[in-house]
């Protein structure tokens, strides 16, 4: 099962994963750190979904773990 992993320290609050799939990710109001809604995606479609957040994140925040 893949698993969506954000390193919070690492956060620089871009907002592009929540640009790439808002009904996974969120952003803290008073930092804009990264919020994982969906640790665990639920088909193919949220994987790809999910994937295309951490390849778009400028500071490497998150990663998919298998």
């Amino acid at each position: 099962m893949t698993r969506i992993v954000a390193e919070l320290d690492r956060c620089i609050g871009a907002g592009q994963c929540v640009l790439a799939d808002p009904g996974a990710f969120d952003q803290r109001e008073d930092d804009g750190t990264v919020v994982v809604l969906e640790e665990h995606p639920a088909d193919d479609t949220a994987v790809q979904r999910a994937r295309t957040a951490v390849d778009t994140c400028p500071s490497r925040t998150l990663s998919l773990v298998e």
